[in-house]
């Protein structure tokens, strides 16, 4: 049995294909296919308001590789979702019906709230008793979720992301406004660690010096996120051997990371690596088990 998730970005669209492994009663998946193309929708959304033809065709030819995949894999269910580039695109429904009349790939347009829950199914299974901030950043939006003893508490997403900082569209005063709902939901009076999710924040921590095997520290964060701002542009790509499109947007979005951990005094980040394809999974898995049992 087999599913696929798709998690179309502002920066990149990804497929993930996972099978469902059976060990003595437990389940659980297991990634068999993993592609990820830079589209860089947000490029297009952030700058001019709509996609573009040209990243139109390209987000086509892409779907219909990732249809054929499906096909070869024989994927049982999928699951296709689009963020903060196509749900502010002016032509973003149109686009989207285009493909689904080309592949056959229905892609929903998702919310930010719908977007952290789906994510927030997989992030809480990470974490233990006590206080977290899970802070989300994409390419055009990041995600705040607050959890006291793995429940969550209160969540927030604002216009602020990587794509959308390199491209000097973030929504006015959107820093402060962070910065203030940080500091009135986190309760001082208890520690608090972070939770990070999102492609920036991986490559970063697999830059990092780790204090376990998922958990790093604010300060070697940030060390590695001025390390990484030293560097141009090229020799990013060719020195450090970061992907162009993570070359560029790494640093901005590193700034995020490391401000709101500061706002809410965590000097500990766990990075679970999981994110949107990850729930979206999970989902298709436990709608599955469900129809078994109806």
């Amino acid at each position: 049995m087999k599913f696929a998730a798709i998690d179309i970005g502002s920066n990149g669209a990804r497929m993930q294909i996972s099978s469902v492994l059976q060990d003595e009663g437990t389940s659980r998946l297991k990634k068999v296919e993993y592609v990820r193309f830079p589209l860089r929708l947000g490029h297009d959304v952030f700058t001019q308001g709509k996609i573009s033809a040209l990243s139109e065709d390209r987000m086509m030819k892409l779907m219909l590789a990732y249809q054929l995949l499906m096909e070869l894999h024989e994927v049982e269910d999928y699951m296709a979702c689009s963020t903060s580039a196509m749900r502010e695109a002016d032509n973003g429904h149109e686009v989207r019906e285009h493909i689904e009349q080309r592949t056959g790939i229905h892609i929903q347009i998702i919310d930010g709230q719908r977007e952290a829950e789906l994510v927030n199914n997989v992030v809480v299974k990470s974490l233990s008793e006590g206080q977290y901030l899970h802070i989300d950043v994409g390419g055009g939006s990041t995600e705040l979720n607050l959890y006291q003893d793995r429940k969550k508490i209160i969540a927030k997403s604002f216009k602020l992301g990587s794509v959308r900082l390199l491209e000097g569209k973030e929504s006015k005063n959107v820093w402060p406004k962070v910065q203030e709902w940080i500091t009135s939901n986190v309760d001082f009076s208890k520690p608090i660690q972070a939770v990070g999710t999102g492609g920036n924040i991986n490559k970063l921590f697999d830059l990092s010096s780790k204090l376990s095997d998922r958990s790093t520290s604010l300060a070697e964060i940030t060390r590695m996120k001025d390390y990484i701002a030293q560097f141009s542009l090229d020799d990013r790509i060719n020195k450090l051997q970061l992907n162009p499109d993570r070359a560029d947007v790494i640093v901005p979005a590193g700034d995020i990371y490391t401000s709101a951990m500061k706002w809410a005094g965590a000097e500990i980040i766990h990075v679970p690596d999981v994110g949107l394809k990850d729930g979206m999974l999970q989902l298709l898995y436990e709608r599955s088990l469900r129809k078994k049992k109806s």
